[in-house]
């Protein structure tokens, strides 16, 4: 199984002015810019951490996922969280020939947990030895910034504002993530189910 990120999350989405305003930078000078690039790099750091953190993705864009086997050709639970829209599926033989699997013949099951790809006939399509299947996806919990839920939006400038104070530190256990920012996402955590029991 292999998860790609086809395009990052767009710098327009990121809350740059909102960031500034919560580091208090000053504003009304020549050079308000100068640091932008610096402030969008801990922006996205941010939001990459809590989405490892958490399992799901912030702001919504596309992902493929290629897999040369089912786990369960029953139902596929899919890797990322939530999933809003599964675009194509396309099976790849062993020589590379593509065949696109008719959309009949599939839907997404949408959880906040453990969204499934589930086949509306019997089972999954068979993907040949040798081959693999490609699923291209979109997943996230909102469009833009400001969709998100505000705990969470909260969390993105705490643990960003943390990276910006910190950018020289470098005797920060690994993990280190602020209380503040680990209570705010805390109920967002995926719940993964081991032996029967809830983690």
């Amino acid at each position: 199984m292999m998860l790609t990120e086809q395009t990052p999350v767009p710098e327009t989405a990121l809350p740059l002015e909102p960031f500034k305003a919560h580091l208090r930078l000053g504003t009304g000078f020549g050079e308000a810019s100068l640091q932008d690039e610096v402030l969008i790099s801990f922006l996205r750091a941010a939001i990459a951490a809590i989405e490892a953190r958490t399992g799901k993705v912030l702001i919504s864009r596309p992902f493929e996922l290629t897999l040369q086997q089912w786990r369960d050709r029953a139902a596929q639970v899919l890797p990322v969280v939530p999933v809003t829209a599964i675009s194509a599926l396309v099976l790849i033989d062993a020589a590379g020939g593509e065949q696109t699997v008719e959309t009949s013949l599939y839907r997404l099951i949408q959880d906040s947990q453990h969204p499934q790809l589930s086949p509306t006939v019997s089972l999954l399509p068979a993907i040949v030895s040798g081959g693999s299947l490609r699923i291209t996806l979109t997943a996230g919990m909102a469009a833009d910034w400001g969709g998100l839920p505000a705990d969470l939006g909260q969390a993105v400038l705490l643990l960003a504002a943390h990276y910006y104070h910190y950018r020289d530190d470098t005797a920060l256990s690994v993990g280190c993530m602020p209380f503040g920012v680990t209570s705010l996402i805390e109920r967002y955590r995926l719940v993964r189910l081991s032996l029967g029991r809830v983690q």
